[in-house]
């Protein structure tokens, strides 16, 4: 991350400062829920990846702070949605917005910041990025649905969970990388190379998260650890595990994907199996294929500081513990 800093440092404070202006309205609630989420931290991967994409393609005008404020926006809604949807009480290592302002409210607030996208965009006045923004946004919301449906699945496949990871945390990456594309001017075939590293990116980013679940603490994962094996997410990991191990093993995992509440115990016994059956390598092998092919995305372009940069934060993505 350092190094994308070292290039985008002012203008991803510049997105801080457009974020909270565009927060602005006559209901409170919005500003104290939406700044509280914005003050919680987070590593502010997507609108950085807008911005050095812009910067890769050779644009130096002013519209991309705004768009990446929007990616922001658009960010933070899915958060405050799937919060909801987890039952979540931590987010970022603090209590998450639905647990000190309610269900109900997280869900209106999400709705602002999807509508205010939305009504941003518009002012920045390219149909092309309105057009790639409005398609991610409905892709998420059916990775959402995807992801419900695949609660609990033992025989989930390996090719259907990466399509939810595509629809419900790839996309959106995908979408800012190539925002940045737009505004650069270039070719469709470098739009298409910008948006293709941000989708094997985000799924990289995703596959990492599942080990996190796995193997990290609270502490260092800002959310609590096994929260996904609690909610009956088949994630790679467990993918992975359940392809590996004997009936009796399949049958114990089954056993507290259909609880409503899960054991430290009976945690430790799942994330133990996954360990033994080489779950976690599975998926971390997984992650750094996707980075290899975002080398290759990434060739039509200048070799430079900001390609260098670009790549510095792919590599991030599978060596980061939180």
């Amino acid at each position: 991350m350092q190094s994308a800093l070292n290039i985008i440092g002012e203008e991803l404070i510049l997105v801080e400062q457009q974020f909270r202006k565009d927060l602005e309205s006559d209901v409170p609630l919005i500003r104290k829920v939406g700044e509280y989420v914005l003050s919680s931290g987070g590593k502010r991967v997507r609108p950085a990846l807008l911005l050095l994409s812009a910067r890769l393609c050779g644009y130096s005008g002013d519209k991309a702070v705004p768009l990446a404020s929007v990616v922001e926006f658009i960010h933070t809604a899915t958060l405050l949605h799937d919060d909801v949807v987890d039952s979540a009480t931590l987010r970022r290592g603090i209590a998450s917005a639905n647990t000190l302002w309610g269900n109900e409210a997280s869900v209106l607030v999400g709705d602002f910041l999807f509508s205010k996208s939305f009504s941003l965009m518009v002012g920045v006045g390219s149909l092309d990025i309105l057009r790639i923004f409005s398609e991610a946004t409905t892709i998420i919301a059916e990775g959402e649905v995807m992801q419900l449906l695949c609660t609990g699945e033992l025989d989930l496949a390996e090719d259907r969970y990466i399509g939810v990871v595509r629809s419900k945390t790839a996309i959106l990456m995908s979408a800012a990388c190539e925002a940045g594309a737009v505004l650069g001017g270039v070719s469709p075939e470098k739009q298409q190379a910008l948006a293709n590293f941000g989708m094997d990116l985000g799924i990289a980013f995703q596959l990492m998260d599942d080990t996190l679940d796995y193997i990290a603490t609270e502490e260092e994962f800002g959310k609590s650890i096994g929260h996904d094996l609690e909610e009956g997410k088949i994630t790679l990991p467990l993918i992975h595990t359940l392809r590996q191990c004997n009936e009796d093993e399949k049958y114990a995992i089954e056993a507290v994907i259909d609880k409503d509440e899960m054991s430290l115990d009976e945690f430790r016994h799942v994330s133990g199996l996954v360990k033994r059956y080489g779950g976690i390598e599975y998926t971390i092998d997984s992650a750094r294929r996707y980075i290899s092919n975002c080398v290759s995305h990434l060739e039509p372009f200048e070799a430079g500081i900001v390609r260098d940069a670009m790549l510095r934060l792919a590599d991030y993505v599978v060596t980061r513990s939180k």
